[in-house]
């Protein structure tokens, strides 16, 4: 799905974000103060070049805790230096400052009475070096900021949302179906979506039957694709049972990120207008997140005019809160046309996708742009859920 801009009259910037990590800073904007008391231990982390799961593994390992155990308010993914809390369980907070873990470094850990659960943060603030843009690119960055900072930033998820192969919500769409030969089939992905050539003889092999050489291939750190190749060596049909070895938060990232493809092709068709409210939509207050059924436009127009609602789209689910009207034929034609309904997403094993609303847009705030040679530098801060790509793909238009 090509992507359309809400800031189309303004040229881009161009440029590009090199793969250094100084060049995209991320910090989470915590929800609440700590108390300094409690059996759980807050930690800020500077991690470099590693998700934020990977974080988790090696702070479990280092620590001797479950992993389940450590909570985390965000995913930020491997690309960057990112700046995130994470919280241990009966752990000092002397043993989590003195960690000495590849990637990762302990920058405060203070106690706390509960633990981090994700979405308990007020959002991120980021600081991004566009290397070699356009002539004019200030100029242009700054009039596209300005159109972002009244009508929203398109609340996308985009690319980074369905994994090195982009293929995350085809999986997840595959285990709604309850197709697992097609779940497998996406989990090990296409030979030509990747560029290293060991992982890309192992996805051949598997393409071409051959799981054992498959397996072999595999490097060791593919522990997901290479468990569920060892069970279908065992039994080559028993899809189902190999699918059934990935771990349930992979799993749950699967089927999100299928929710996710389904609202960005929702936003892609009201962005001329998602920073309108019409009868029938369901509206999200920016305030404290509340949303309700809007049924007297007339009356909630300059509340959306004035960024304090915004119109939503869907992150399907079996209780999700649907709108009336245009927007809930729409949605609901969405789902029938992939053979789906609100009752595909009630899954077994702890798998069940509720559902909910995210709002179409997203306020970007205390955003400044400086020039620095050859780079612009751009700083902004968004609300938790939104990502900088949203932003950096109205300004550099690539």
């Amino acid at each position: 799905m090509s992507t359309r801009y809400l800031t189309a009259a303004i040229p881009g910037i161009g440029g590009v974000i090199k793969n250094t990590p100084e060049d995209f800073l991320v910090e989470e904007i915590p929800a609440y103060q700590l108390s300094g008391q409690g059996e759980h231990c807050y930690a800020v982390i500077e991690k470099r070049g590693i998700t934020t799961l990977e974080a988790l593994r090696r702070i479990a390992k280092a620590l001797g805790v479950q992993e389940r155990d450590i909570g985390y308010a965000g995913m930020k993914d491997a690309v960057g230096v990112t700046r995130q809390s994470v919280s241990i369980p009966r752990v000092a907070p002397e043993t989590v400052l003195s960690l000495q873990i590849p990637g990762i470094k302990v920058l405060s850990a203070l106690l706390h009475g509960n633990k981090l659960r994700l979405g308990h943060l007020r959002g991120n603030r980021f600081e991004i070096r566009v290397r070699g843009v356009a002539a004019g690119a200030a100029g242009n960055a700054k009039a596209a900021l300005k159109i972002l900072a009244v009508r929203g930033v398109p609340n996308r998820f985009g690319s980074q949302r369905y994994g090195v192969q982009a293929n995350s919500h085809l999986i997840g769409a595959a285990v709604l179906r309850r197709d697992y030969k097609a779940a497998v089939d996406a989990l090990i992905g296409e030979p030509d979506a990747v560029s290293d050539e060991r992982w890309r003889a192992a996805i051949a092999a598997y393409r071409q039957g051959d799981l054992a050489g498959s397996l072999a291939a595999f490097p060791g750190h593919f522990r997901v694709e290479r468990e569920l190749l060892t069970r279908l060596v065992q039994r080559p049909d028993g899809f189902d049972r190999a699918f059934n070895s990935v771990p349930p938060r992979l799993k749950r990232l699967y089927l999100s990120a299928y929710q996710s493809s389904l609202f960005d092709q929702v936003l892609e068709g009201r962005l001329d207008r998602l920073d309108e409210i019409f009868d029938g939509d369901i509206a999200f207050k920016h305030e404290n997140g509340a949303c309700f059924l809007v049924k007297d436009v007339a009356a909630e127009a300059p509340r959306a005019a004035a960024f304090e609602i915004s119109p939503t789209g869907p992150m399907f689910g079996c209780t999700m809160m649907e709108p009336e009207g245009e927007q809930g034929r729409l949605e609901r034609e969405l789902l029938a046309a992939r053979g789906l309904t609100k009752e595909s997403f009630d899954l077994s094993g702890g798998l069940k996708m509720e559902g909910e609303r995210r709002p179409l847009r997203v306020p970007i705030a205390g955003w400044t742009v400086q020039t620095e040679g050859e780079d612009l530098v751009v700083g902004f801060s968004l609300p938790r859920g939104a990502y900088a790509t949203c932003v950096l793909d109205e300004l550099m238009k690539v």
